[in-house]
């Protein structure tokens, strides 16, 4: 038999790849300038959270939908379309920044047509690279996803940050031409050949809408899972009030901004490339709950420092946890799930990721409005310990897991 070390990956599923780099750059870049505006107009760690919000709305309510979309149609459609609709909202907002705004409001009502059309992206885009991979080379596949994500983490927010320097509307145009390449890229990979899902009426198309869900709620590995990190990071939250932590407390501007938001993708970087090389082989349920503890070690730190240099080793320790945790996560899934289902799977699986990023940068708005940006933080970690404790007991399955090879679909878990 061939060792997977020896499968080689196609070079269709290595341009996937780059496209995660790309929307990594422009996505995160973006928002990173986004969010320090909405802060530069209002002052109010509140609207952070409101902006947070904005953008988990549309993949909560649309996510059942949009799954069944990524597997009822051609996914390189899906994600190409809805790429292209990014490219709209990056466009209004470039034109919007150019006008000298003085309300947040557009600004909200854009990141929600963002977020609408990044629902529909994502499970598609996701489910690509899978689609077209061999079985060997998943688990190199993910992680090399993973270092794409990170490389686009650390380099759009810092030249994004120099971009806002010398022109307030420029990121937003950066964004624009880097998600057109994404578009253009997707439009050359050939289809995965998956037979999709047939239209069968309105009522068939609910319930294969919701199936993702009912897979999840039946496996105790992937609830589990997915359950910690949306808790976990739902407290977590802290990255969302960068702008904040930037200006009132470590007393930097864009630039100093963007070196904070890029120490996300420098810790966790580091670590993808490490696990692309090395992957984790044993005692992967233990490692995914001690890795999330130290990410709520590394939020009470960033919470209590006033020191730049602190605030970075912070966050690059918190990213580098949450690299570990994101790479068991991305890696279960696919392996515990049907092909035929992946997309309904990940659709759900992005509420989760959704929940824990966007609405927790929701909820560290809210608490920082009444505990003030220190005790907001810290709290946020300290729940991430607590998390992680109830679920060591609440999930012995997840714990007590320790390789890949034993994660396949359950016939409890299939309809």
């Amino acid at each position: 038999m061939t060792a997977p070390e020896a499968v080689r990956i196609p070079f269709r599923v290595k341009a996937l790849i780059f496209t995660f780099f790309l929307n990594s750059f422009a996505v995160v870049g973006q928002l990173t300038i986004v969010g320090k505006q909405v802060y530069d107009l209002t002052g109010n760690e509140l609207h952070l959270g409101l902006l947070g919000l904005a953008e988990f709305l549309p993949v909560a309510l649309l996510a059942p939908f949009t799954g069944a979309a990524a597997d009822r149609f051609d996914r390189r459609l899906v994600f190409g379309v809805a790429t292209a609709g990014e490219v709209v909202a990056s466009m209004l907002l470039f034109l919007y920044a150019r006008s000298a705004p003085t309300s947040v409001v557009p600004i909200f009502g854009i990141i929600l047509l963002f977020g609408l059309c990044r629902s529909f992206a994502s499970p598609a885009g996701r489910a690509l690279p899978i689609d077209l991979s061999p079985p060997e080379v998943v688990a190199r596949v993910v992680a090399l996803k993973t270092v794409a994500f990170q490389g686009g983490l650390i380099v759009g927010p810092i030249v994004f940050g120099f971009a806002f320097v010398a022109n307030e509307s420029l990121p937003y145009l950066l964004s624009a031409v880097a998600m057109s390449a994404v578009v253009a890229i997707v439009v050359f990979v050939p289809s995965s050949g998956v037979r999709r899902l047939a239209s069968s009426g309105a009522r068939q198309a609910i319930h294969d809408a919701f199936e993702g869900l009912r897979f999840i709620r039946r496996s105790p590995i992937l609830f589990g899972a997915m359950g910690l990190d949306l808790f976990a990071v739902l407290f977590g939250g802290a990255v969302a009030l960068l702008p904040a932590i930037a200006e009132d407390r470590l007393g930097v501007g864009a630039v100093g901004l963007g070196w904070l938001r890029a120490a996300v993708g420098i810790g966790a970087g580091v670590v993808a490339v490490t696990l692309s090389i090395r992957p984790l082989q044993h005692r992967l349920g233990r490692t995914l709950l001690w890795v999330v503890a130290l990410f709520g070690l590394g939020t009470i730190g960033l919470g209590l420092t006033r020191n730049f240099a602190l605030a970075f080793t912070a966050i690059v320790l918190l990213s580098a946890a949450d690299a570990v945790s994101m790479f068991i996560r991305l890696t279960l899934v696919p392996l515990a799930t049907p092909e035929d289902m992946r997309g309904r799977v990940l659709a759900v699986e992005n509420v989760f990721i959704g929940a824990s990023n966007e609405l927790g940068a929701a909820e560290s708005g809210l608490t920082a409005a009444f505990m003030g940006l220190v005790g907001a933080v810290v709290f946020g970690g300290a729940a991430t310990l607590v998390v992680v404790a109830v679920w060591w007991r609440l999930f012995p399955t997840l714990r007590d897991m320790d390789t890949f090879d034993e994660i396949r679909p359950t016939k409890e878990a299939i309809p």
